[in-house]
């Protein structure tokens, strides 16, 4: 290798070595050397990339040329990197250093917050069976000494006039002096303060348009009409090692995080959120957490919903209604009614017994009782991770964030034309009058009403399908495939959804971000819970309203033969089979449910791998050994974060939320689907954090945002639809009333001929008529049973009333409804109660860092004027 490499700092001197070992150890000093300026010291905080053609609009180069003077003129230091100096020869690198004076005054404008001093309460306030917990060893916990605990301190907000005050700094002969300037600031502030000295920087000229002007600042709006192809962070270097992590350590925080965190090995381990947080900024390590917690909160009801189903696999055979239909002589051969209009003819009952042995898997005691238990499952998980928030928000210094967030957004300054001044900040800066709220509000809202009612238009046409293929299928004169006609519409029409589901996602996406920017929000994390709604309730209508049309309309309002209640296209509506609905509820959940999952692993792992190496390859296509492979151009190469941030990464969870508590009656393994895809889930996004993506913003947070409001409507909408499930659509209710009310040795025995009712088809409507009636089968006819409670009126021929057992069925339905909601809503005011939103010893911490904080300006205030008197004496 030639010793005149470009790209590397004045200090370093590449020389030629031999074999591949050294070869590797050579570019890896080569790699390093990438991560400064040339002198070697100034480290890069952020690069801008962009490819200049020879046809190139002179208003990109004027609009990069104006930025880069007004960075310099804000005090930033920028370095650029030539075509000639890139492996693919056509990208043009500008690197960026905050230098140490504009650092101080950005982290003061900020409110940086920096370390006061050591947490001497944390110990002190673990009880005893914490730190017994402790000794015992698991296979859980990270090792130790790859990663020592960190010390955990009392913050304050940064404050030049007394940083004498901050760990890390001494007052000698009259000035401040910092004992290591490299790690006062960690990578992840240095990159924040930055980025909104970039995303406020113009970039047309001050004698332009005032109107232009006032608009036209950011770099990410650079970044959108492609005057630089991407804005971005280094990452601490290569995130693999040619040694091992136990025997030598780590290279940088990024190999530390990929050998501990994102390696599939690890699957098994805790987190290191501090590390994730310190390298990735708070609001990706809230995610982390939040998604961690979650998984570990499902290990329990998995379990509890794999023995429920062993519980059902192990009765099956004993179940008395299935074992009627699959083996009583006379009932299985009950003639049944036509499933559909003329193409449908009669069968027999006993057509339905794989649908029954297969319902009873997941209409058995065992499931009305796990859905108690998740309903309750859910208001514990909300309980539970509101302490562990708290105690995030404090560690994290995030407590008082969204507080105090006053900084507009850019798009919002540049929007709003009206301006008046902020009673908080006493400046003038952009509003929006109420009148103008109310209008794009109205607006908003009409234009959102429109889309979900084209989703729901979505789930009646694959309704419609459902109808027209059952009657194919019923028609159909191969037996077998008679028998499996609703398994064969089912699976079908639940595939059908999930392509309409993931082709509609793409669609309203983009609907819902213009919505959210024509009601000008006047903050990030406004507009972020704005736009989180909206993509909410899209999504909430695509995926679940075919499950609820299953769940609670299916089946419910067929009428009986004689008096069917028809649609507008004057067809039948959808019966169910006489065992009951809920196995194509079952059906249509673990479709969606576990389908989505697949593909979105799938598509999380592939696509960004596919990018990273297509654009690698056009990288080193053209290799030339006398150029290094600089670490901003690698990381130039990898893909980028989405635009949306973290908002598809909560979706896709919130969602599988969704599945796992509102229908959970009808799927109990839906938890441990749930957990091993979210076992993937983890190291897949840590993957792809680490690996795939160029390192993000390092963005604050302090919660999760509107995702718990989110959660916490879900949760209430899960206790009103597992009772609804139990009580309407499975037939537990039904079967109860039947064993205490109405069955002569308190057994089954005898149930599914009660939950029967008998028919003339001498009254069937014309139209209802088989046109094959099958008479060397079936004989002569004269009538047929259907799924029901109703009985002939004998004061008026071919009408047919509700039997009494229809009405206690009915009000002990109701009285479940009542009892279910009721207990759940008692048992979770309970857990409020008694568990308080914020542990103890964070309050009591809390309490002692603002103690601190006022000491330190009471000292700071006195230190001072000590100063001044000496000064005034010495003079």
């Amino acid at each position: 290798m030639s010793g005149n490499v470009v790209n590397v700092p004045d200090d370093i001197q590449l020389i030629d070595v031999e074999g591949s070992a050294d070869q590797a150890k050579q570019q890896m000093i080569n790699e390093k050397a990438t991560l400064v300026f040339r002198d070697g010291k100034r480290k890069i905080d952020y690069v801008l990339a962009y490819e200049p053609e020879d046809n190139e609009d002179l208003k990109k180069e004027q609009r990069r040329n104006t930025f880069e003077k007004n960075l310099i003129e804000e005090g930033l230091e920028l370095e650029h990197e030539g075509k000639e100096t890139s492996k693919n020869g056509k990208t043009c690198f500008t690197k960026v250093h905050v230098p140490w004076e504009t650092m101080l005054r950005y982290a003061e404008l900020l409110n940086v917050k920096m370390p006061l001093a050591v947490n001497d309460m944390e110990t002190q306030l673990e009880s005893c069976f914490e730190n017994c917990w402790k000794k015992f060893p698991s296979p859980f916990e990270l090792d130790e000494d790859l990663l020592p605990e960190e010390p955990n301190y009392f913050t304050a907000p940064f404050n030049r006039s007394r940083m004498d005050q901050y760990i890390g700094v001494e007052y000698i002969d009259k000035e401040f002096v910092i004992k290591d300037k490299d790690t006062f600031f960690t990578h992840a502030q240095r990159s924040k303060i930055c980025y909104e000295i970039l995303s406020r920087a113009h970039f047309l000229d001050l004698d332009d348009d005032d109107d232009k002007f006032n608009k036209k600042f950011g770099v990410r709006k650079l970044v959108d009409n492609q005057t630089y192809n991407a804005a971005y962070p280094l990452h601490d270097g290569r995130y693999h090692s040619d040694h091992s992590l136990l025997t030598v350590g780590k290279d940088n925080d990024r190999h530390l995080l990929y050998e501990l965190w994102a390696r599939p090995g690890r699957w098994y381990k805790y987190q290191p959120l501090d590390q994730i947080r310190g390298y990735f900024g708070e609001k990706v390590g809230i995610y982390f957490s939040w998604l961690g917690f979650y998984t570990s909160m499902l290990i329990p009801v998995a379990i509890a919903g794999v023995v429920a189903f062993i519980y059902g696999l192990a009765t099956i055979m004993d179940d008395v209604p299935s074992t009627e239909i699959c083996e009583d002589p006379v009932i299985s051969n009950y003639t049944m009614c036509p499933m559909c209009d003329q193409r449908c003819s009669y069968w027999h009952l006993s057509d339905s017994c794989t649908y029954s042995r297969a319902t009873y898997l997941f209409d058995n005691p065992a499931t009305v009782c796990f859905a108690i238990v998740m309903a309750l499952w859910a208001s514990f998980f909300l309980e539970f991770w509101k302490r562990r928030q708290a105690e995030i928000e404090y560690e994290w210094d995030v407590a008082d964030f969204e507080e105090g967030e006053e900084t507009v957004r850019p798009e919002y300054e540049a929007s709003v034309s009206r301006r008046r001044t902020n009673p908080v900040t006493n400046r003038e800066e952009p509003y929006v009058p109420g009148w103008s709220k109310g209008f794009r509000y109205f607006t908003s809202f009409s234009i959102l009403l429109f889309f979900l009612a084209l989703v729901l238009a979505a789930v009646f046409s694959v309704i419609l399908y459902r109808i027209v293929m059952s009657a194919i299928l019923y028609g159909n004169s191969e037996s077998i495939i008679k028998t499996r006609a609703s398994f064969i519409s089912s699976i079908s029409a639940a595939c059908i959804n999930l392509v309409i589901i993931l082709i509609l996602n793409m669609f309203y996406q983009r609907v819902a971000y213009f919505l959210t920017e024509l009601e000008q929000h006047r903050t990030l994390t406004e507009w972020e819970d704005a736009f989180t709604f909206k993509m909410f309730l899209f999504q909430f209508v695509n995926f679940y309203s075919s499950i609820f049309y299953i769940a609670f309309f299916k089946g419910k309002f067929v009428g009986r033969p004689g008096d069917y209640n028809r649609s507008l296209l004057d067809k039948r509506q959808e019966e169910c089979d006489p065992s009951g609905c809920l196995i194509e509820l079952c059906i249509q959940l673990g479709i969606v449910m576990v389908g989505k999952q697949i593909i979105n692993n799938v598509k999380e792992i592939l696509i960004p791998k596919l990018m990273v190496w297509f654009r690698s390859r056009q990288s080193l296509k053209e290799t030339s050994e006398e150029k290094v492979y600089s670490r901003w151009e690698q990381d130039y190469n990898l893909a980028s974060m989405p635009a949306l941030g973290l908002f598809d990464e909560y979706l896709e969870m919130v969602i599988q939320y969704g599945f796992v508590t509102i229908f959970v009656a009808a799927f109990p393994l839906a938890p441990l689907f749930a957990l091993l895809n979210n076992v993937i889930e983890i190291r897949v996004d840590a993957y792809k954090f680490t690996t795939q993506w160029k390192r993000p913003l390092a963005e604050r947070a302090q919660d999760i945002g509107i995702w718990f409001g989110i959660l916490r409507g879900i949760s209430a909408i899960a206790v009103i639809s597992n009772a609804a499930i139990i009580a309407f659509t499975s037939e537990f209710i039904p079967k109860l009333v039947y064993l205490y009310g109405y069955s002569p040795d308190q057994t089954l025995s005898g149930y599914t001929n009660f939950s029967l009712s008998e028919f003339k088809v001498q009254y069937f409507a014309p139209q209802s008529v088989p046109d094959d009636p099958k008479m060397e089968i079936f004989g002569n006819v004269t009538q047929c049973r259907y799924r029901g409670y109703f009985a002939d009126d004998p004061s008026s021929p071919g009408e047919y009333k509700y039997t009494m057992a229809y009405w206690h069925i009915l009000a002990a339905k109701l009285a479940f409804v009542v009892v279910f909601e009721n207990l759940v809503v008692f048992c979770t005011w309970l857990v409020m109660y008694l568990v308080p939103d914020m542990p103890y010893k964070v309050k009591l911490q809390m309490l002692r860092e603002n103690f601190l904080a006022k000491e330190a300006l009471f000292s700071a205030d006195s230190i001072q004027k000590q100063r001044e008197r000496k000064n005034a004496s010495s003079n």
